[in-house]
């Protein structure tokens, strides 16, 4: 149940965290807003990161960070459709991410790189398969929320000849309707077979969309029951791209509530054998020492911390406070230790985990 980790991701957990790290979070909806005011808004967010830090770190440090932020900010690609980007820079490390999820503005300067976002915006693209059939074509897509490309396009045509090359079994056939179900069959095993191997590198739901006769056969041969989502009735092979993610959307729908309802009864069972750390003083604790194994958190919760005596404790911020001990979310540095040893993350929406103080931890032991 490991997230399945992104490039960018990767990299970003792979950096060493090297002070300061700059985490710039910005909408960046150029269909929307101008040029002028998205380079505008830059500008200003460029602005106040060179105030903090030159207010808070040797002016040569300063000075690298904020030049190379500049630099990326002079290349950022304006024809994009993504809804937000964020920047990330570092004395050592520099990296531009585009996101499909919309975000408030976030400027966070700390030791390590604020990477919520980019867990949330993979977790947000739902990506699953279609299984788009006809009585003599098949095709299997990868789609998303957005949009899906054909992997793989395949007709019962092929099959014929191999039919036609055995003369005594044509000669038994009692009508042409016994010789279509004969191809029909051939056919609807071989895109099984080519489905199963999609399937084993990547483990999507899958939609199987089609008329009710060649639905139900192919439901009663196949062998990857566990892996269809749900079965479409109907005859969409004409329909566009757009039709396509309309029909399938109320299924991945259904499948997010089903998801949810796992979650919490994964919670209850955890609660029960005294797996589960509830809170974020509590779950800060147990993943400091390498106990996550599934986090739940509301997708809007943040906790401004500060550090306690030693690393497994943290207090809530209190004014005064000393800015080296100062941990600006301490549940993005919960997320990045989690990933970093193998558990996984899941966000829930805001107020689901009233009860759980809006963060719980699934240990493994």
């Amino acid at each position: 149940m490991n997230t399945v980790l992104s490039q960018e991701l990767r990299e970003m957990l792979e950096t060493v965290n090297y002070r300061p790290a700059v985490s710039m979070i910005i909408p960046f909806e150029t269909r929307i807003s101008a040029y002028k005011e998205l380079a505008l808004t830059l500008k200003l967010a460029t602005g106040e990161v060179h105030s903090e830090l030159k207010d808070n770190y040797p002016i040569e440090i300063s000075s690298l960070v904020t030049k190379k932020l500049e630099k990326l900010i002079d290349n950022l690609d304006y024809t994009t459709d993504k809804k937000s980007i964020a920047i990330f820079v570092s004395p050592i490390f520099e990296k531009v991410v585009y996101l499909d999820i919309p975000v408030e503005k976030k400027i966070i300067i700390d030791e390590s790189f604020e990477i919520r976002d980019l867990v949330f915006s993979q977790k947000q693209i739902h990506k699953y398969l279609i299984l788009l059939l006809t009585g003599k074509k098949a095709r299997i897509c990868l789609g998303n929320s957005k949009s899906f490309v054909v992997l793989v396009s395949e007709t019962s045509e092929s099959f014929y000849p191999v039919i036609n090359d055995v003369p005594e079994r044509v000669a038994n056939f009692s009508d042409s309707s016994e010789r279509k179900e004969i191809v029909m069959d051939k056919f609807l095993h071989q895109v099984d077979k080519t489905l199963g191997n999609i399937l084993s590198n990547s483990q999507l739901p899958v939609f199987v969309i089609g008329a009710d006769r060649i639905g139900g056969h192919f439901k009663k041969i196949s062998r990857h029951a566990e892996a269809i989502a749900g079965y479409i009735h109907g005859n969409f092979e004409e329909a566009s791209s757009e039709q396509l993610i309309e029909i399938v959307w109320p299924y991945i729908s259904e499948l997010e509530k089903k998801k949810q309802r796992q979650l919490f009864e994964q919670l209850e069972r955890a609660e029960g054998k005294k797996q589960l750390a509830i809170g974020i003083r509590e779950v800060w604790r147990a993943a400091m020492n390498n106990k996550g194994r599934l986090l739940l958190v509301e997708k809007n919760f943040m906790y401004p911390a500060q550090r306690g005596s030693n690393e497994e404790t943290i207090y809530k911020l209190e004014e005064p406070y000393h800015k080296f001990s100062f941990i600006k979310d301490a549940v993005d540095d919960v997320i990045e230790k989690v990933l970093k040893n193998g558990g996984d993350v899941e966000f829930v929406d805001e107020g689901l985990l009233k009860e759980y103080h809006h963060i719980a931890l699934i240990q493994y032991y």
